[in-house]
C-alpha cells in the first residue's frame, strides 16, 4: 500500500498493490498494520457495498454527527466513480474545501475520509460498485448531509448530474452562519 496525503488534512489516498496472473488478480483491500497511522485508535466495525446503475448519478454528500462520527475508507470494486470528500470540520484550515479523485477497478485504491468530512460520488461507468469500511456503525439519528450542488462548496462534477435521490435533494444549502461540525 502506498499512502499519500491530500490537500485536506486527514483525507488520504491509498494505492492498493496487487498482482495479476493467468488465474486472475489478487489484492489486499485493507491492512490494519499498514493503515495504523491513519486509523489511530479506531477500528473497522462495519463494511457496506453499493451498486449504482446509471452514469451521471450522484450519491451524497453524507456524514454522521457525534457521537457516531465515522472515518470511511472507500474502494471501487467494479466500474469507475468520481469520489469526493468535503471538509465540514469546525475550525479546520480547509473548512468547506473539497478533494476528489477517480476510484476505479482498473487501478484500485482507497479514499480515506475522516470524521467531520462529507462523502459522495458520481458514477462514471454503469453498474459501478463500491465497498466502504466504517469505523462506527451507521446510526440514522446521527445522519447528516449537504447538497452536491451547494454553491458554497462549488464541487466540480465531471459529468452532467443525471440522478440524485429524493433524500439527497432534500439536504439544505449551507447557511452563511454554519461554522462546521464538531468532531
Amino acid at each position: 500500500m502506498i499512502i499519500e496525503p491530500t490537500p485536506l488534512p486527514g483525507v488520504l489516498t491509498v494505492e492498493l498493490n496487487g498482482y495479476r496472473d493467468p488465474r486472475g488478480t489478487f489484492r489486499r483491500l485493507f491492512c490494519a498494520r499498514e493503515l495504523a497511522q491513519a486509523l489511530g485508535e479506531r477500528h473497522i466495525v462495519q463494511c457496506n457495498h453499493s451498486t449504482t446503475v446509471k452514469v451521471g448519478t450522484v450519491r451524497g454528500m453524507h456524514f454522521q454527527y457525534q457521537p457516531f462520527a465515522e472515518m470511511k475508507m472507500i474502494t471501487c470494486l467494479h466500474g469507475s466513480v468520481w469520489d469526493v470528500a468535503v471538509d465540514l470540520r469546525a475550525g479546520s484550515p480547509t473548512f468547506l474545501q473539497w478533494f476528489a479523485t477517480e476510484l476505479n477497478s482498473e487501478k484500485p485504491s482507497l479514499l480515506v475520509i475522516p470524521e467531520g468530512c462529507a462523502h459522495g460520488f458520481q458514477v462514471l461507468q454503469p453498474e459501478s460498485e463500491l465497498l466502504y469500511f466504517h469505523t462506527t456503525p451507521y446510526s440514522p439519528e446521527a445522519e447528516g448531509g449537504v447538497r452536491h450542488d451547494d454553491p458554497a462548496l462549488g464541487i466540480h462534477w465531471p459529468l452532467p448530474v443525471t440522478e440524485v435521490s429524493q433524500r439527497d435533494r432534500a439536504h439544505l444549502l449551507i447557511h452563511p452562519d454554519f461554522s462546521g461540525v464538531c468532531i
